[in-house]
């Protein structure tokens, strides 16, 4: 078995790959750097020039060194993916190829896919609010953006799940119904992140039981839908969609309700104004409803299960990087939750 190569070796491992995988030993790899975007893949954008002098531009993503979520799959993310990218009339990234095992170069699982030339992803950090493309946008281009978001969730939704290939994202190690799974499923990741966590998620566990419900559409989520993962070209349409590896079954209002948390969580949390042309609550829901024929009833609900989502990895990286007390990355997550909540 080989060990994990850490970054400062991995143009040396990738060049063997490419090699072996392209049977081109005069291919090289330039212009390997890493991405800001996500913390749950390491994600790395890079060339090859073949012998013959061709460029090609490649993504490769592996785990990363801790991992941030109990069941982290590289190969879930890889079919998903491969399977969505032919159920749904978007811009998904397609694979070149992948190595699930430990047992080549990089010492870990990998994948490498192709690299989408156009568009820019709106900013994480800082806030889209206060900087990146939706920042320099006019109120148009931001309507534009925001609703271009929920018009592309609306069509992974209305994906047939069986067609496509796709039932195998369903849990049922964790329940009998989608909603019962991904509760037991939070419970699990949530104490498995850390040996000790806040009150706060248990509360919200405890109040997701209490108000569980039937939905009334199991769909494929996007697992994290937001304009930052989505690829924007200058005219704001949309050139890629992105990062399917929380990607689950379940009520289609949940990708809606994570993009509205994770927008109050980068302007009214971190104390940003909404920027002019930014859809509201009421207008975003509307589009929904019009794109997908179905109601959204249970918004509120669906924030909290977001919430508790995304506080696992948070709370998986700060037990390990020991921040202690007085360093909360999760602060926004508590905070929706014991709004909703009490």
């Amino acid at each position: 078995m080989t060990e994990r190569v850490d970054e400062g070796a991995l143009p040396e491992a990738l060049t063997a790959v490419i090699r072996d995988r392209l049977d081109d030993p005069d291919a090289t790899v330039v212009d390997l750097k890493r991405t800001e975007r996500g913390f749950s893949t390491e994600t790395y954008l890079f060339s090859v020039k073949a012998g013959d002098g061709t460029v090609t531009d490649l993504v490769l993503r592996r785990p990363p060194a801790v991992s941030l979520f109990p069941d982290y799959d590289l190969r879930r993310q890889y079919v998903v993916m491969d399977r969505l990218s032919k159920a749904v009339d978007l811009p998904i990234p397609t694979g070149r190829w992948i190595d699930p095992s430990d047992d080549n170069p990089f010492g870990t699982p990998y994948l490498v896919m192709n690299r989408i030339a156009e568009g820019s992803a709106p900013s994480d950090f800082p806030s889209y609010h206060t900087a990146g493309n939706y920042f320099d946008a006019d109120e148009s281009g931001r309507r534009a953006m925001w609703f271009g978001c929920i018009d592309a969730m609306a069509r992974v939704h209305k994906v047939d799940v069986d067609q496509a290939g796709l039932g195998f994202l369903a849990m049922p190690q964790h329940g009998s119904s989608p909603l019962e799974q991904m509760i037991n499923y939070l419970d699990m990741a949530v104490h498995w992140a850390a040996d000790s966590i806040s009150p706060t998620y248990d509360k919200a566990l405890a109040w997701l039981r209490e108000n569980a419900y039937e939905p009334e559409h199991t769909t494929l989520l996007w697992g994290d839908a937001r304009m930052s993962n989505i690829l924007y070209a200058q005219d704001y349409s949309i050139t890629g969609v992105l990062d399917w590896e929380i990607s689950y079954l379940g009520d289609h209002e949940a990708d809606l309700a994570w993009m509205l948390f994770l927008d109050w969580a980068s302007s009214e949390f971190e104390g940003h104004p909404v920027l002019p042309g930014t859809p509201t609550r009421a207008e975003s829901i509307a589009r929904y409803e019009e794109q997908t024929g179905w109601q959204v009833k249970n918004l509120e609900y669906n924030e909290v299960l977001a919430a508790v989502l995304l506080a696992i990895p948070m709370i998986r990286m700060s037990d390990f990087l020991n921040l202690g007390p007085d360093v909360d990355i999760m602060g926004f997550c508590t905070a929706r939750i014991e709004q909703i909540v009490g």
